[in-house]
């Protein structure tokens, strides 16, 4: 099949957070503030959702769900859905787990703020690499527990862990757990199994469980390989996996998640603490995703990788003192920018104002992070030629 990626597809009045939502969220602090565009006017690259429509059959079953007409208390009992699942990791990343340790939830950021809490008495503290997805400081926040940084090292673009500094800190008895992203948010890295054992050496060497968010797997460049942290650790139960189609499938707003929890302890703690129930179209679209969805997905990466390559040719042309790596995996470009913009604190304002483009700055990702952009390629080309000609006027 072939599949229509520069369809521009209307999202305003959806009750869309991307056209509907972005001043509550991206600027509370300015109330009613108003920009010299209107909202039908801004180039959106912003919010990690896509501006692709879901895979039709991904829809279709979620229309023959609705087609059955009841919509009671569900949750996922039937067993072809574990069947699913375990396919696509089997097939994709040649990772099985066990049936019994495959739990549900509306998202991910849900289940870190119940898992925090789960594994961390309020006295403890939290672990994370930086620049990072905010909401890992957030879950640590929510439930009163101190976080602690160890900030990536950043050559050029291309990011390692500093496992000096993160041996040091997983040194303190204090420490028990580890949020950690693979593939990474907001650099793109793939982390190599190599980084993957060195890491989780350094953690389970120190007592310190980890949460190792997924979301991205699938959101890899044509020709890479993405490896679960689990899978170099297969005799431990201190990793807990999350996953979701939700970023892949462009189903955010469906809010479910597979939360793999192989520890006996966190996992009684959540079954006898979450809301046990799911949203039956919600399982529906996600067994749909995993069984049905791998060509679409084909497909989606190789419209991706050219939207990268589309950007790294016009920074380097147009833009050549701005620092961008094309990334190993997700659809979002970290760029610095600060040769051209040293002294801008906000950048998200700075560009709605000046280029009628949402986009995120650096700040929103705890530290580790000035003078960065990030942007959502996940979008029709044209729309992204331009938002990046906006960009480039605003600064040059």
């Amino acid at each position: 099949m072939t599949y229509d990626f520069d369809k521009i597809t209307d999202r305003q009045n959806t009750n869309c957070m991307s056209t509907d939502g972005y001043r509550e969220y991206m600027f509370p602090s300015f109330g009613d503030i108003q920009f010299p565009y209107a909202d039908s006017q801004f180039i959106r690259m912003w919010i990690a959702d896509m501006e692709f429509q879901t895979p039709e059959a991904i829809r279709n079953a979620i229309k023959d769900r609705l087609d059955h007409g009841i919509f009671g208390y569900s949750k996922v009992f039937d067993p072809d859905y574990y069947r699913a699942m375990l396919n696509w990791t089997e097939s994709r990343y040649g990772w099985s787990f066990d049936k019994t340790h495959l739990l549900t939830s509306p998202g991910i950021i849900p289940a870190l703020y119940e898992l925090v809490e789960y594994i961390c008495a309020p006295d403890e503290k939290v672990m994370i690499v930086t620049p990072s997805y905010a909401f890992f400081k957030h879950a640590a926040d929510y439930n009163h527990v101190e976080l602690v940084i160890s900030e990536l090292i950043n050559n050029d673009g291309y990011y390692t862990m500093d496992y000096d500094d993160l041996r040091t800190k997983a040194a303190d008895p204090k420490v028990k757990l580890c949020i950690f992203c693979n593939p990474h948010n907001p650099t793109g890295r793939i982390w190599t199994e190599s980084e993957l054992k060195t890491f989780g050496d350094i953690c389970l060497e120190n007592d310190v469980m980890m949460i190792s968010d997924e979301i991205h797997c699938d959101l890899i460049r044509t020709g890479t390989q993405h490896t679960p942290l689990a899978k170099v650790f297969p005799d431990t139960d201190q990793i807990i996996t999350c996953m979701s189609p939700s970023k892949t499938f462009n189903m955010a707003g469906l809010m479910f998640s597979n939360i793999i929890i192989p520890n006996q302890t966190i996992r009684e703690k959540w079954l006898a603490r979450h809301y046990p129930f799911d949203n039956p179209l919600s399982i529906t679209a996600t067994q749909a995703a995993y069984t049905e969805g791998a060509e679409w997905l084909t497909a989606l990466k190789a419209y991706l990788d050219a939207n990268f390559d589309f950007v790294d040719n016009f920074i380097k042309t147009e833009l050549p003192k701005a620092s961008f790596r094309i990334p190993e995996a997700t659809y979002l470009a970290w760029i610095d920018i600060s040769a051209y913009l040293p002294d801008e604190e906000n950048l998200p304002l700075f560009f709605a104002k000046n280029a009628g483009v949402l986009l995120e700055g650096g700040d929103m990702f705890v530290s580790n992070s000035n003078g960065h952009i990030r942007l959502n390629l996940a979008c029709p080309r044209a729309i992204l030629a331009e938002g990046l000609e906006r960009i480039k006027k605003a600064m040059v």
